[in-house]
């Protein structure tokens, strides 16, 4: 058989999250710093991509080379190994199954989600100085900044339930992932969730850790006022309109998709299969 069954990833997502929820803090406040800025390698990547596309080839195939650009991100996390608050919202498998406690999954999601906000942070620092955003005459910047403009100016429903669409195919993007049994499955595994979340327009939190951001600091530059100031709505991109109005209902919104719509759902379909695998 050259893939894993159902049974055989919950067994091992259950494992996994057991081997996370003990995690020394400074292994894991690194791992954590490489998956956001892993994660900000794809919306960099992204936001290039996307610059001019959409005149050209219409906005359906821009959104389509968007996603298809930005899976390098999770390919990096899942395949090179780092810890990305997202993809652990599958610990609901082990913590349903009494292999750790609640203490154990909020210590790594706090933590890791810190720490993904700093990786993706050092990015957006890195990004600026590069000086890459200027690419086309500036065209990158403008759209870093209409990227990041429009997500903080979504309702609350909007970004809430575009949260749990997306940690929903960011979580079956990690169970294809464990049930590819080499590296070549886990990229195909990878790449179509994830490509169809950003396609689709839904909201990740560890994403908009570079995209938002990365708009607030070119919003702040002389050679993007102009532009800035004409965009409908550009006064909530704060970094309060960041935290308030994108972070919290994205992210609750991601831990709704992952571990309720994923892991404890597969929980509850392969339970009993899981019991008797430790007998």
């Amino acid at each position: 058989m050259g893939f894993n069954t159902p049974v055989q990833v919950a067994e091992a997502v259950a494992n996994a999250g057991k081997n996370k929820a003990s995690l020394p803090f400074l292994q894991m406040t690194i791992l954590g710093i490489f998956a956001g800025a892993y994660i900000a390698f794809g919306a960099e990547l992204c936001t290039m991509v996307l610059t001019g596309t959409s005149a050209t080839l219409g906005l359906g195939m821009a959104k389509l080379f968007g996603g298809a650009v930005f899976s390098v991100g999770l390919m990096l996390v899942v395949i090179g190994g780092a810890e990305l608050f997202t993809g652990n919202n599958l610990m609901t498998i082990g913590l349903s199954r009494g292999q750790f406690g609640v203490k154990g999954v909020v210590y790594n999601w706090v933590v890791v989600w810190i720490a993904n906000l700093i990786g993706s942070l050092l990015l957006v620092y890195i990004m600026y100085k590069t000086t890459l955003w200027m690419t086309g005459g500036g065209a990158v910047g403008q759209t870093a900044i209409g990227i990041a403009n429009g997500k903080v100016n979504l309702t609350f429903a909007e970004a809430f339930y575009r949260g749990i669409g997306c940690n929903w195919l960011v979580c079956l993007a990690v169970w294809l992932a464990f049930a590819a049994q080499d590296v070549v499955g886990k990229i195909f595994g990878i790449f179509f969730p994830i490509m169809a979340f950003v396609a689709s327009g839904f909201e990740h939190c560890v994403a908009n850790m570079y995209f938002i951001p990365m708009g607030i600091v070119l919003k702040g530059t002389d050679k993007m006022a102009e532009f800035s100031a004409a965009l409908p709505g550009i006064e909530n991109l704060t970094w309060g309109g960041f935290f308030i109005d994108n972070m919290i209902p994205v992210t609750l919104g991601n831990i709704v998709g992952g571990a309720i719509f994923v892991g404890l759902a597969y929980f509850m379909c392969y339970a009993n299969q899981l019991c008797k695998t430790d007998k």
